[in-house]
């Protein structure tokens, strides 16, 4: 975890709690509070810290305000790029310069620079190759870090003419600059490289025959901010990317045959593309309905046509963190549009089941932007290969599936995370959970909205309590804090649980009417910058007028488990009291169903804030009790649903 956003460490024993505050001299007014604070939750009934003291977070700026949104003094660093590269698909090698100009809007002089050349995992002594990170497994499907090849080759470093100093350390460089760079000041500089394309890059890029999905392909900036200084976290394959905003001009040199796709809106469509296929494009951009751009006969026939030569395509994209490419001489290619954005899917012929992926991306696109916030970018593609998911500004990469089911619910993670983390840039090598936790959350809407009537839009919510009874195992499970390198089950801390994390507080705590509105709130205040994970916390905090920590402490900091309990009912002059212990360590509300002498029953929604006296809580029913149940909805992963009734439950024990 964040040392900047840890929280208090649990001391075990009220008493050792109480010594240790009264050891502490002067007793000032600060002094005096922590001391009340522990004599309140001993006497509540807690035997040691509150499950509802503060979290230890940052404490709040002119950069990061209390409410959790940038403050009149937040400041980040700007990169833009200016890209020419040239593909041999002979030989797989990609050639490339470029020229980056770096503005530091830091109040720190800057007297080195670090890039990201995550290419250099491929290296034989790449740190990944070297330790073999477990592959990341999804059900049926496999995510494989590893990455057999070369690394980049860096030839040229210089600015104003004049060579640079650097040094390569496994997938990070690091350039030493002759004058420092100012506080407000930029500069300029170039690098030439070259690398050769793996056919399995990772799991985030690669190629298949004549199919190319190009990414994380040049030397990327680093992030300095006001966090953390230097971002250094290597890439070791689990961690994703955490990189600065700008603007890219890229030129992409190919064969002549090949078509390609990219972040970034083509500037030059009259020198690539047919007349035929200017013209169905211009349609397919008023339309709502798809438009076949290339068809599956085009495809190929260009494929086995082929030309000689080269063509160049230029593209360009304005307030992108990052750039992706697709190219291949057999794409289909069918486009529409949503709200004026280009929607548009390329795949190859045998990729039947792609034929609906167009009418899944625009339901996708129209969907998050309804409920987060609108789509930013010109338009948004997805590419079909031999990736198994990844996301990049403006274009994903989604495999084909014979299961429609699985094809949307890819496609639509993939898009998803062009709002977490395209736009709201988290640090994605350290707080994945926010990245993928958050994406994989918004999922479970689409797929009912895509699926409305199906049987498997009833899944989504059931198949996370199927997969915490298997994943959260005491004594294995990990915090979701922790940065995705050092997690053992990845798939269930990083994805699922906080998914399951999400959907509880929007349900079961806040409610939905509340917890969009603050989520919507965090999406829009934090477009286009870096927040932290204390920064989401106090937005939602902020928005929904309620204090989360206990929250967070139980399903972020920790792997507390949840087990309520009904320990006894008794009969009392007004009606009955129905006695519950909370016997695990997680705090949540509860829901009972009362059933009455008669036969009239009723559902109470108890609040969290039941639990703030200790671990046991009445509740005084006005009637005479024959029988109730905890959770019967069965929305909650309670450790032991034996005691959560009464009779015939086995009781809190």
């Amino acid at each position: 975890m964040n040392p900047r956003s840890k929280v208090l460490a649990p001391v075990a024993g009220a008493a050792l709690v109480i010594a240790l505050v009264l050891c502490l001299v002067p007793a000032d007014a600060s002094l005096m509070a922590q001391e009340q604070q522990a004599v309140t939750a001993v006497s509540a009934g807690w035997a040691g810290p509150s499950p509802f003291r503060q979290l230890d977070l940052p404490a709040p700026s002119a950069l990061r305000t209390g409410s959790g949104r940038p403050g009149p003094d937040y400041w980040q660093q700007r990169v833009d790029y200016t890209i020419r590269a040239t593909l041999d698909v002979t030989t797989h090698v990609l050639e490339g310069s470029e020229r980056i100009r770096y503005v530091n809007n830091s109040p720190d002089r800057l007297a080195f620079l670090w890039l990201q050349l995550d290419g250099n995992v491929c290296g034989p002594e790449s740190v990944a190759n070297l330790i073999q990170l477990p592959p990341l497994v999804f059900g049926d499907g496999v995510f494989d870090f590893t990455c057999s090849g070369n690394g980049v080759r860096v030839r040229r470093v210089a600015s104003a003419g004049r060579p640079l100093s650097f040094k390569i350390y496994d997938t990070t460089m690091r350039i030493d600059l002759p004058t420092p760079i100012e506080s407000g000041a930029g500069l300029e500089f170039e690098i030439d490289w070259s690398w050769e394309i793996p056919d399995q890059g990772f799991a985030r890029m690669g190629r298949d025959g004549t199919l190319y999905q190009v990414a994380a392909w040049y030397p990327r900036l680093m992030v300095y901010d006001d966090l953390s200084g230097w971002n250094i976290e290597p890439f070791i394959g689990p961690g994703e990317f955490y990189l600065e905003y700008g603007d890219f001009d890229v030129e992409l040199t190919v064969p002549a045959s090949y078509l390609v796709t990219a972040t970034g809106e083509l500037l030059n469509p009259e020198d690539v593309l047919t007349s035929e296929q200017r013209s169905r494009l211009a349609r397919a951009r008023s339309s709502a309905t798809p438009v076949a751009v290339v068809t599956a006969e085009e495809a190929r026939a260009n494929a086995a046509r082929g030309r000689s030569g080269t063509r160049t395509w230029h593209f360009r994209a304005e307030g992108v963190r990052d750039f992706a490419f697709a190219a291949a001489p057999d794409f289909r290619w069918d486009a529409t549009s949503w709200d004026g954005i280009l929607i548009q899917t390329f795949y190859r012929p045998e990729a039947l089941s792609w034929e609906e992926a167009i009418r899944m991306s625009h339901q996708t696109i129209r969907y998050y932007s309804e409920r987060l916030a609108r789509y930013p970018y010109p338009h948004a593609t997805t590419v079909e290969g031999p990736i198994g998911g990844m996301e990049y500004p403006m274009i994903t990469f989604v495999p084909s599936s014979e299961l429609r089911e699985d094809l949307y619910f890819v496609l639509t993670h993939e898009f998803g995370h062009e709002w977490f983390p395209m736009m709201v840039g988290s640090n994605e090598r350290v707080h994945v959970w926010m990245d993928e936790g958050f994406n994989t959350f918004m999922n479970i809407g689409a797929v009912k909205d895509y699926f409305a009537g199906e049987p498997y839009a009833d899944t989504v919510v059931t198949h996370l309590h199927n997969l915490h009874a298997r994943h959260s195992v005491p004594g294995k499970e990990q915090p979701i804090s922790l940065p995705p390198a050092e997690q053992a089950d990845l798939f269930w801390t990083a994805y699922q649980k906080p998914t399951f994390m999400m959907h509880l507080l929007r349900t079961e705590v806040l409610g939905e009417e509340r917890f969009d509105r603050a989520f919507a709130e965090y999406v829009a205040a934090w477009d286009g910058k870096h927040p932290s994970p204390a920064d989401f916390f106090r937005m939602m905090e902020d928005g929904t007028g309620m204090d989360l920590d206990w929250f967070w402490r139980g399903w972020i900091y920790s792997t507390s488990r949840l087990d309520q309990a009904i320990s006894e009912v008794s009969e009392e002059a007004d009606g009955s009291a129905i006695h519950i212990r909370n016997l695990g360590e997680m705090m949540m509300p509860a829901e009972l169903r009362i059933t009455y002498a008669g036969g009239s029953s009723e559902t109470v929604r108890l609040p969290v804030e039941m639990w703030y006296q200790g671990p046991e809580f009445v509740y005084r029913a006005r009637g005479r009790v024959t029988a109730v149940e905890l959770d019967p909805r069965g929305v909650y992963p309670d450790d032991d649903r034996e005691n959560n009734r009464w009779p015939g439950s086995r009781g809190a024990e």
